[in-house]
């Protein structure tokens, strides 16, 4: 990883995916490169006063992370749509991972059009890491979902080549359906044949993992399976909260043909209800 790029907009959300870059570009050597998006729908007037603005506190800042933190730190304003600007930063800068603060979670316009965020995911050819959570150092342990899908292998052979990766506690999980159990249940089948059947479906999606893990670069990590009770995502967040990760990985291409067109269902959900960082690896950059 050569290059990190933040995006803030000064706020107190902005900051934590600021603090969460600047130990990341620390950590692997990585050039920081800050930037902020003015609005160019606007009055000429005020945009011009807000990235007149914008350029002198991006400077100071990266003028600090220079001198306090021996980073190799540059400011950049661009004038476009918050979402277009992102994207359009990207590609020009070059970045390798994209950090994002948490977006706002405002119901009625997600459930619509997404957020800035979601959007950003969906476009970006590099990684992006949302921060979610207050940066206290680097990260301890990171969950890795997994469907067994091909989109799913390169998110994993793309997060392995970031560079953070490497002494962390990793966890990889993959939920499985027992489709048949639910069944049984429906039908009032024995609950001892019922958890047989469990057991025997755990089995076969632990052998599964297994061989999907064999020829990816990563390091030793555990390896788990959960049987899907409720949503996918619902059960990656409970197996965070279970493993105290502070990182959670997930691909944003998914098994079905249509979901690789969009930010997939499981990845969108994580991303709007997780407390710890999650790391979202879009099909491009896999």
């Amino acid at each position: 990883m050569k290059t990190v790029l933040v995006g803030t907009d000064f706020s107190e959300r902005s900051d934590r995916a600021l603090r969460r870059a600047t130990l990341l570009a620390r950590q692997t050597g990585a050039a920081l490169k800050l930037v902020h998006v003015v609005d160019d729908d606007l009055p000429v007037r005020i945009v011009e006063a807000e990235r007149e603005a914008a350029t002198g506190l991006l400077q100071q800042q990266a003028a600090t992370l220079r001198a306090h933190d021996g980073l190799d730190c540059s400011a950049h304003v661009v004038l476009a749509d918050p979402f277009a600007g992102l994207i359009e930063a990207v590609s020009r800068l070059g970045a390798d991972l994209l950090v994002i603060g948490p977006h706002r979670r405002q119901l009625l316009r997600d459930v619509f059009v997404g957020t800035t965020a979601e959007r950003t995911i969906r476009a970006a050819a590099c990684p992006v890491l949302m921060a979610n959570a207050p940066p206290v150092g680097p990260y301890r342990h990171a969950l890795l979902a997994t469907d067994l899908s091909p989109g799913s292998r390169g998110a994993l052979r793309r997060f392995g080549g970031l560079g953070f990766g490497h002494r962390l506690r990793g966890s990889v999980l993959h939920v499985f359906d027992a489709t048949e159990a639910a069944m049984m249940r429906i039908h009032a089948t024995r609950e001892d044949d019922r958890e047989a059947h469990l057991r025997e479906a755990g089995a076969e999606a632990a052998r599964a993992l297994n061989a999907f893990l064999r020829d990816l670069p990563q390091g030793p990590m555990v390896e788990l399976v959960r049987h899907r009770n409720g949503s996918a995502a619902s059960e990656i967040l409970a197996a965070a909260a279970e493993t105290e990760a502070d990182l959670i990985v997930v691909g944003t291409q998914s098994r079905g043909a249509f979901e690789t067109m969009v930010l997939g269902s499981v990845a969108r959900q994580v991303l709007r209800s997780a407390t710890a960082d999650v790391l979202a690896v879009p099909p491009g950059a896999a």
